[in-house]
């Protein structure tokens, strides 16, 4: 074992994991306690269209799916709060968006579907030094964010009464949850 880690790429998977494995079950407390369990997949499904983006545009595809990410996250409150419906329409809408609209994509840009699944499924043994470092800037501003607003995204996530009754933008910070989850 001790031998693996004298290795950059198994150094560069080890820091990503750790990060990555620190900051998700902070956000994921709050996914399961509003019963959106499932917002992770779909949000995984909306990041799809972003690597296709980054395929075709020429840029990082981890910066083009996170930035789609987080428009899917939005788009699944606004579905939500505005839809009158419950989280599990608004996944299933985006969940299916994203595939299609990555696949699609994916062939405009001229890649074959097999070059988005590098992406998608590929070893964390690749990973980049510049992607262990947005890892890293990214997993500290959840963790920054979940602990310096616990009370607050409490009270929003237990009980959306008391906490609009107590003044807190609840519409607000479900967003932010969202956010925090595509991040």
């Amino acid at each position: 074992m001790i031998e693996l880690l004298s290795y950059d790429f198994m150094q560069r998977a080890l820091i990503a994991a750790v990060f990555v494995g620190i900051a998700a079950p902070l956000v994921g407390v709050y996914l399961v306690q509003r019963r959106l369990a499932l917002m992770g997949d779909g949000i995984g499904h909306v990041a799809v269209t972003g690597v296709a983006l980054g395929l075709l545009t020429g840029a990082s595809p981890t910066w083009t799916a996170v930035g789609v990410a987080v428009l899917g996250a939005i788009a699944i409150e606004l579905i939500r709060e505005f839809g009158h419906t419950n989280g599990d329409v608004a996944l299933a809408l985006l969940f299916y968006g994203g595939l299609a609209g990555g696949v699609l994509i994916t062939g405009v840009a001229g890649e074959s579907a097999s070059r988005l699944q590098e992406y998608l499924f590929g070893a964390i043994t690749t990973i980049s030094v510049a992607d262990v470092w947005f890892t890293m800037v990214l997993a500290a501003v959840v963790v920054l964010v979940a602990v310096g607003l616990l009370p607050q995204l409490f009270a929003v996530t237990h009980d959306p009464e008391f906490a609009r009754v107590a003044g807190l933008r609840v519409r607000l910070y479900h967003v932010l949850i969202g956010l925090l989850a595509a991040v």
